[in-house]
C-alpha cells in the first residue's frame, strides 16, 4: 500500500501541471519580467502569506483530541512561518513599490479574485468542513516553493539586477521550504482517515487551481508597456 504522500503527489499532478503552465513561468524563466511584473506578483503573495498563520490557528481550533498529533505540528508550522508577509512587504519597498497600499489592501495593492477565493475557500473548509483540507495548501505552497521557486527567485534577480533586501520572501522559501518539505512528508505519512487524506486532495488541486489563476491573471509585459 502506497504512502499517502506519494498518493497526494499522484492525485494532484495534474493540477499542479496545469498551475506550472502558467505563461508567467516561462516568461520569468526567459528573462521576460519587469520589476512592475514581481511586484505584483509580490502584492498577491502577501494576501495569501498574511493569512498563513490565522488558517494555522484556524485548523488547529477546530481539531478534535485525537488529532492532538497534527496540532503539535501546526504550532511548529506557526512559530516558523510568523511574520513572514512582513518580508514581502519590505521586498515590494526596496523594489520602490508602495507597500503601505498592499498592506492596507487600496489602490494596486489590493487583492486579486483569485486570492481572494483561495484563502475564503479553505476559512469555509476549516470551518464547515474538515480542517485536515488546510494540509492542501501547504502542499501547493511549499511543494512548488522548492520545485521551481528557488530557480525563478535567482532569475528574477539576476534580470532585474535586484538588491539582496528585494528578495527576501522568495529566497527564503526556496530554502526553508526544503525541509518543510521533508517535515510536510513524514506529517501526512501519519493520515490514514479516508476521509481527511480526500479533504486534503481535494484542497491541493483547488489551490492549484486558484493560484495558477492567480499567475494568469497578473499584469502581461504587453498591459504594463501600454500603461
Amino acid at each position: 500500500m502506497s504512502r499517502f504522500f506519494d498518493q497526494l503527489k499522484q492525485q494532484t499532478q495534474p493540477a499542479q501541471t496545469q498551475m506550472l503552465m502558467a505563461p508567467v513561468i516561462a516568461n520569468v524563466q526567459q528573462g521576460n519580467i519587469s520589476k512592475e511584473l514581481y511586484i505584483a506578483f509580490l502584492t498577491q503573495a502577501y494576501h495569501h502569506v498574511k493569512h498563513t498563520v490565522p488558517l494555522l490557528m484556524a485548523c488547529g481550533g477546530r481539531l478534535t483530541q485525537e488529532y492532538e498529533w497534527v496540532r503539535k505540528a501546526l504550532a511548529e508550522y506557526i512559530e516558523e512561518e510568523y511574520g513572514h508577509q512582513e518580508w514581502i512587504l519590505n521586498d515590494i519597498q526596496a523594489c520602490g513599490g508602495d507597500a503601505e497600499a498592499v498592506r492596507h489592501n487600496i489602490g494596486e495593492g489590493k487583492v486579486g479574485q483569485a486570492i481572494e477565493l483561495m484563502t475564503s475557500y479553505l476559512y469555509h473548509q476549516i470551518d464547515r468542513h474538515n480542517p485536515m483540507a488546510l494540509f492542501g495548501m501547504v502542499w501547493v505552497l511549499e511543494g512548488t516553493s522548492v520545485g521551481i521557486g528557488g530557480q525563478i527567485a535567482a532569475k528574477i534577480q539576476s534580470t532585474l539586477q535586484l538588491p539582496e533586501s528585494a528578495m527576501s520572501y522568495l529566497v527564503s522559501h526556496s530554502v526553508l521550504d526544503q525541509d518543510h518539505l521533508k517535515f510536510f512528508e513524514e506529517l501526512m505519512n501519519q493520515v490514514t482517515q479516508p476521509e481527511d487524506q480526500q479533504a486534503i486532495i481535494e484542497s491541493a488541486n483547488m489551490v492549484f487551481s486558484l493560484y495558477g489563476q492567480m499567475l494568469r491573471d497578473l499584469p502581461t509585459q504587453s498591459a504594463l508597456n501600454a500603461a
